[in-house]
Parts: structure tokens; sequence; C-alpha cells
């Protein structure tokens, strides 16, 4: 027991690393603080991510507010708890490949202006996930959950799957943590074993279990590898504008079911 009190301590501090590192939720100084390894957490702090927002909404759900109003305010709260970090990096991506010339991508990108193009995806990303949660009618804490989740896991695949075109750029350290597809499982198995918990909730309706997985996975996948093709790697800004396309796309996948 003396052994393992150790790991799961370090553990904790590692999941409340994670939650400083890729959110604004304010927390107490914590000695020991490591951000090292924050990304092989990263599903798991978006299902807690999630799962505030699912909270948030239940509650003003009670309130009587209409699901317009609701989505909209959860959609804002979802900015502000992440402080805006992937929104931000989708945005600066945008203006990135705006540019015709692909060897002045990675400098437009680290420009901390932001400009027409990231101004227009901002409003359309934002513009996605407030229509497809007025749309989503049941189980929308279950769709919140696991956006966060698929998004995060998406930003793992960009990690551990594609080269990093800044050697010292700011998100460098998170290839040290998820270093090759093995990396990869936890996050899966993860997200996998949520979707299955959650069998009693669809009512027969198991295609429903099977499109998150499916829809989950799939676009996980694809969106890292397409910004790949564009940019031929990730910067710390791609990574951001995975987690923000990757939940996005979910959700509007969902809706169909």
């Amino acid at each position: 027991m003396t052994k393992n009190k150790p790991c799961f301590q370090k553990l904790c501090l590692t999941i409340v690393s994670g939650i400083i590192f890729y959110t604004s939720i304010p927390l107490p100084y914590i000695k020991g603080v490591d951000f090292q390894k924050v990304s092989y957490l990263a599903p798991a702090i978006g299902l807690i991510i999630g799962g505030i927002l699912a909270i948030l909404d239940f509650a003003i759900a009670s309130l009587g507010m209409p699901v317009l109003t609701r989505s909209a305010v959860v959609v804002i709260a979802w900015i502000g708890i992440t402080g805006g970090l992937h929104l931000d990096g989708a945005m600066d991506t945008a203006d990135g490949l705006a540019v015709m010339e692909p060897q002045r991508r990675l400098e437009v990108m680290a420009d901390s202006a932001t400009g027409a193009f990231g101004a227009m995806i901002a409003v359309i990303i934002v513009l996605i996930k407030t229509t497809a949660l007025v749309d989503i009618q049941e189980h929308r804490w279950l769709m919140l959950m696991a956006a966060c989740g698929w998004g995060r896991w998406g930003q793992q695949v960009a990690i551990a799957c594609y080269p990093y075109l800044k050697p010292r750029g700011k998100g460098a350290f998170h290839k040290q943590a998820i270093r090759s597809y093995k990396d990869l499982l936890p996050g899966l198995i993860l997200l996998s074993l949520f979707s299955i918990f959650t069998i009693p909730l669809y009512k027969k309706k198991l295609y429903i279990m099977a499109a998150t997985l499916l829809a989950g996975s799939v676009i996980a996948i694809a969106t890292p590898a397409w910004f790949n093709y564009k940019l031929g790697g990730h910067t710390g800004d791609t990574y951001g504008a995975v987690v923000e396309w990757t939940e996005a796309l979910f959700l509007c996948v969902l809706t169909v079911f």
C-alpha cells in the first residue's frame, strides 16, 4: 500500500496539473505541479470539462431557460472554462492557412493579431456548437462530455502521429508525453468505456452509442490528419484547432441521431 501511495499522489498531481493547464478553473497553489505529462490525461480532463458543462446545462434548464439561450450560455461557458485556449489556436491556424505561401504560414500563425479568417472561423465554430446543441434534445450531458473527451483524444493523435513544426514552440513538450501509438490507447479505452457504461440510457437504441464511438474516433483521427496535410505537421495552435473542430464536427454529426 505504501508503494502505491506515491503513484496515486503522482496521478492526482498530474490530473490537477492538467486542470490548471487546460482550464481557467481557479485552484489554490499546489506544490509540485508538473505540466510535462498533462497531454497524457487530456481525454480525462475533457470528460471533466464536459461534466461541468453538463451540470451547468442541467441547472439552467431547471430554471426554464429556452433551449437556444441555454445552448448559447453553455457554449460561452465552454470558452470561458478553457480560457479560449483552443479557440485561439483555431483562429491562429485559420489565419495561417489563409496565406497562399506555405513558407509564411507558421510566421502568420505566430502573430498574436487576429485576422479576418481567424475571426470568421471563431464565429463558425461557436455557431456550429450552439445550433448543434439546440438540435440535441436528449442526453445533452452525455454528448457534451463525449465531445470534450474526443476533442482532446484528437489532440493526442496529432501529438503522437505527426511531427511538431516548432522545436522550441510552447507545445513541443507534449511530444515527450505522447511518443507512440501505444500512448493513444488509454484515452481510447477510457472514452470507449464511457460510451459502454451509458448503454442503459439508450433504451434499445444502441446504434446511438455505436454512432458516438464511430463519429468520435473517425473525426478525432481525420481532423489532425487534415491539418497535417495542409501544414506538413502540427504546432501548439493546430493542437487547439484539432480540439475545437473535433468537438464542433462531433456535435454536428450527432444531430443526425
